[in-house]
C-alpha cells in the first residue's frame, strides 16, 4: 500500500517491531548524547518528530478517545505503548480519565524492559526525559533517594536509552497536564515476584492520592483477532479481581492453551503485577476497564496477527453502592443469577466463549453494583471459589466474570474440565459493603464473613464458613489468619479485621 501523506510516512511502521517485547531493530534509533538528560529515542517512529505533527495527532487521537467517564479519584492508569496509529487512541482514553488540574506530587511511570536484562529495577535519576514537545522533568532527588535506599533499584543508563515503554506515554501527559509536574521513570527488569513485591512494598507510601501511577503495557502479542479478544478479556477479566493470584494462574492458563501465535497475554506483565502487590490488599480500590481495542481495529493492522491494548484505571471508591439492609434479591434474582453462573461455565469450558448476556428482562436489582463470590462444589467438595469485594459493576457481570474464575482460575484446583460440568453444583454469595471493626466481638458466626488485612497480606471466610465447619471465634480468626492470609494462627490480634454480609443461595435450594 502507497502512503501518501507526510504524516503517514511517520507512522509506517512495522506492527510487530513496535508491540515486540524483546527485540526492535535500532539500527534508525537516535544516539543518546552527552548531555545528562535522556533524549526522545523513537519519535519518528512511534510518534511524529515534528512538535506541531505530534501536536495535531494527540488533538485527533484525544478527540477520538472515550471520555472522561466521571471516575473519581484515579491513582493509577494503564496504558498501551505501542505506535500512536495502533494504540493511540486506547492511551488517549487513560490519559483522558485522570484530572488534567490537579497538582500531583510525581507521576511514576511504570513499563517493562524490552531490550536490557535487568535484575530489579532501573529508576533514570541522573537527568530530565525530552520529547518533541519539550523538556518532562523527573524527580531526580526521589530517584536517587529510592536508589539509595533499597539494592533492587538502581540507575543503568542502558535500561532507559532505547526503551520506549516510558517515552511513548509523556506526550500524552505534555500535551493534556494544565499544571506543572514531575514523574519518576521506572523501568522493570525483573519477573521474579518476590522482587516485584519489594519493589511494590518500596513505592507504596506514594501510592495515594498525591501522586499518580502511569503502568505501561500492551496485552496479547500477535494471535489472529478474534484469538486476541478472548485471550484479552480473561486477562482483564483476572486483573479486575485485583488479584496478583488471579492475574498469574490466568496468564499461565492463557499460555497453555496453545492459541496460535501468541507469544503473550500482557509484555508489562511485572509493571502490572507491581501496581496489583500494592492494590489488592486494599478493600476500597475500584477498577474499571475503559476501552479495549486491539491493532487489528485500525485500518493499519493486520488481522490475522494482532495486539491487544486495553484502558484500564485503578481509583479509590470509599462510597460503597449498597447499604446491608437496602438490598434483598428475590426468587427470580436468584434464578437469574445461576443461570448466568451455569450457562457462562457451559460455554467457556465447553467452546471458549463468553457467552452475551440479554439484561433486558432482569430486575433493577440485578443492575445494582455489589461484589459476589461464586462456589462451586462437586460431590459435596469444594471444586473452586473466587469473588471481589469491589463494586464497580452491575451483580450480573460480576457473577459471570467470577463465574469463569472460579471454575478455571482458582490456584488450588485444576480447571474444570468439559465432563466435570454436569457435576457441578453452583452457589452464589452476594456480598455487603465491608466494615472495618475496632473489636472481634462484634462478628457473629454465621452472619458475617470476615476479612483479615496485615501489610501485604490478606485472607476472608465467607459468613457460611463457620456454619460449616462448626468453628468457635476465635478458630473463625485462627484458620483465616493462618491458611488464608499466612500470617500465622495469632495474626489477626494485631491486623485490620472487616466484616461483611452475604446472601447466599444455591442451584440446589431449587432442586
Amino acid at each position: 500500500m502507497i502512503i501518501k501523506t507526510k504524516i503517514n510516512l511517520l507512522i509506517l511502521i512495522l506492527l510487530f517491531v513496535t508491540a515486540t517485547c524483546n527485540s526492535q531493530n535500532t539500527q534508525n534509533q537516535k544516539v543518546q548524547t552527552k548531555s545528562t538528560d535522556r533524549q526522545a529515542v523513537v519519535s519518528g517512529q512511534f510518534y511524529p518528530s515534528n512538535a506541531d505533527e505530534l501536536k495535531s495527532m494527540l488533538k485527533q487521537l484525544f478527540s477520538s478517545a472515550l471520555p472522561n467517564q466521571g471516575i473519581k479519584k484515579v491513582l493509577a492508569i494503564i496504558s498501551p505503548h505501542a505506535g500512536y496509529v495502533f494504540s493511540g487512541e486506547v492511551a488517549a482514553t487513560s490519559f483522558s480519565q485522570i484530572d488534567v488540574t490537579k497538582n500531583y506530587e510525581n507521576i511514576f511511570i511504570l513499563g517493562p524492559s524490552h531490550y536490557v536484562s535487568l535484575q530489579g529495577a532501573s529508576i533514570y535519576s541522573k537527568g530530565n526525559y525530552i520529547t518533541p514537545l519539550g523538556k518532562v522533568k523527573v524527580n531526580t532527588e526521589l530517584a536517587e533517594k529510592l536508589i539509595k535506599e533499597y539494592s533492587f533499584f538502581s540507575f543503568n543508563k542502558a535500561a532507559h536509552l532505547y526503551e520506549h515503554s516510558i517515552e511513548v506515554q509523556l506526550p500524552f501527559l505534555q500535551y493534556i497536564m494544565q499544571k506543572d509536574y514531575q514523574i519518576v521513570p521506572v523501568v522493570i527488569g525483573s519477573q521474579d515476584q518476590e522482587t516485584l513485591k519489594k519493589i511494590a512494598h518500596a513505592l507504596s507510601p506514594y501510592f495515594n492520592s498525591k501522586n499518580l501511577f502511569i503502568i505501561s503495557t500492551d496485552f496479547s502479542h500477535y494471535p489472529g483477532y478474534d484469538d486476541a479478544k478472548i485471550v484479552d478479556k480473561r486477562t482483564v477479566n483476572a486483573i479486575k479481581t485485583n488479584s496478583s493470584e488471579a492475574l498469574l494462574n490466568t496468564l499461565q492458563s492463557n499460555a497453555e492453551r496453545n492459541t496460535p501465535n501468541l507469544v503473550t497475554s500482557l509484555c508489562g506483565r511485572a509493571a502490572v503485577l507491581t501496581l496489583l502487590y500494592m492494590t489488592e490488599n486494599e478493600p476500597d480500590i475500584l477498577i474499571t476497564p475503559v476501552q479495549y481495542k486491539n491493532s487489528g481495529d485500525t485500518k493499519y493492522g493486520d488481522k490475522n496477527k494482532v495486539v491487544g491494548y486495553n484502558s484500564i484505571i485503578f481509583s479509590f471508591n470509599k462510597k460503597k453502592t449498597m447499604k446491608n439492609n437496602e438490598f434483598n434479591l428475590t426468587k427470580k434474582d436468584k434464578k437469574d443469577l445461576l443461570y448466568i453462573a451455569r450457562f457462562t461455565i457451559e460455554q467457556y469450558i465447553n467452546n471458549n466463549k463468553i457467552p452475551e448476556i440479554d439484561a433486558a428482562n432482569f430486575s433493577k436489582t440485578l443492575m445494582t453494583n455489589c461484589g459476589a463470590f461464586v462456589t462451586l462444589h462437586k460431590n459435596g467438595a469444594l471444586r473452586g471459589c473466587i469473588g471481589r469485594f469491589d463494586a464497580s459493576e452491575p451483580i450480573y457481570k460480576v457473577i459471570q466474570e467470577m463465574a469463569i474464575s472460579s471454575s478455571t482460575q482458582d490456584y488450588r484446583f485444576n480447571r474444570v474440565t468439559s465432563k466435570e460440568v454436569s457435576e457441578l453444583e453452583i452457589e452464589i454469595s452476594v456480598l455487603t459493603p465491608m466494615k472495618k471493626i475496632k473489636s472481634v466481638d462484634e462478628i457473629q458466626l454465621g452472619k458475617h464473613g470476615i476479612y483479615i488485612k496485615k501489610g501485604f497480606a490478606s485472607g476472608t471466610f465467607l459468613p457460611q464458613v463457620a456454619d460449616e465447619t462448626h468453628w468457635t471465634k476465635e478458630e473463625f480468626l485462627g484458620h483465616c489468619a493462618r491458611d488464608k492470609a499466612g500470617i500465622g494462627w495469632d495474626g489477626w490480634k494485631d491486623a485490620d479485621i472487616y466484616t461483611y454480609e452475604a446472601i447466599v443461595f444455591s442451584e440446589k435450594d431449587f432442586k
